[in-house]
């Protein structure tokens, strides 16, 4: 099996005549944590448009685990295993944690669904598969309340929750810290640490201490390039990333 879970090759995305994407090269390790960074309109949020298929690549290749899927759509990305968390939280407000969490791993053979005589709550596997995500999650004591109630923070770790039920070989994460308190962010970190060790994940921050202390590799992107990839301690000391646009926020002590 390949060491590479998710791959692009001159990948390029067009808009009329701006080119969003240009010759990215990308190359996501099986079992790692990998982040996208660089400032607004570096081209991050089109990379996972692309590799999700919601935008259509004008050139280049996306594979996962080697398969071509450059053509493949949103759907059968989906069932082949990308699953993706956006930047603003997308639950179902009025029901609970757990039902969000099954509707979520019910998902990933969306036909269950649609057979009458069978009701949701005879899958023993999708409740068990709920009930172990609550758990990683460490959301247990609110699993039965409505997702609406819970604190941004408790949702946002949710809709991370909602990609895991789903087992994808690769998770999307789209800054999953956005708007979290302090008192949160800990636990988001270790999250998505401890996801690398049976998922891959790639994710798009802002938080340089979160970026530069869970990476194993950082890729820099900038006016829709890849500029700089590597391990983060190699990112950090880049003088082109210094300069462009990181400055005291990477070269100084982060947490």
């Amino acid at each position: 099996m390949s060491e590479i879970a998710l791959q692009t090759r001159g990948l390029g995305v067009r808009y009329g005549s701006f080119d969003a994407l240009s010759e990215v090269d990308l190359a996501v390790k099986r079992n790692s944590v990998h982040s996208v960074i660089g400032p607004n309109g570096a081209g991050k949020t089109t990379l996972f448009h692309a590799l999700t298929g919601t935008v259509s690549a004008n050139s280049g290749r996306i594979e996962l685990e080697g398969r071509d899927i450059t053509r493949a759509s949103d759907d059968d990305r989906v069932r082949l295993g990308i699953a993706r968390s956006f930047q603003v939280t997308s639950l179902f407000p009025e029901l609970s944690l757990r039902e969000n969490l099954r509707l979520a791993a019910q998902g990933r053979t969306p036909w269950q669904a649609l057979i009458p005589w069978r009701r949701a709550e005879a899958s023993t596997e999708i409740l068990e598969t709920a009930d172990a995500v609550i758990e990683r999650l460490s959301l247990q004591n609110v699993a039965t309340r409505p997702a609406g109630e819970l604190s941004h923070g408790q949702q946002r770790r949710l809709e991370v929750g909602m990609a895991i039920a789903a087992r994808p070989r690769v998770i999307l994460l789209d800054e999953p810290t956005s708007g979290m308190g302090i008192d949160d962010i800990d636990g988001m970190k270790t999250l998505i640490r401890d996801l690398g060790g049976d998922h891959t994940v790639l994710f798009i921050e802002h938080n340089m201490g979160i970026v530069m202390n869970i990476s194993d590799t950082v890729t820099v992107m900038r006016l829709g390039r890849k500029l700089v990839e590597g391990p983060p301690a190699q990112v950090r000391e880049d003088p082109e990333v210094k300069r462009a646009y990181l400055g005291n926020m990477i070269t100084g002590d982060i947490a």
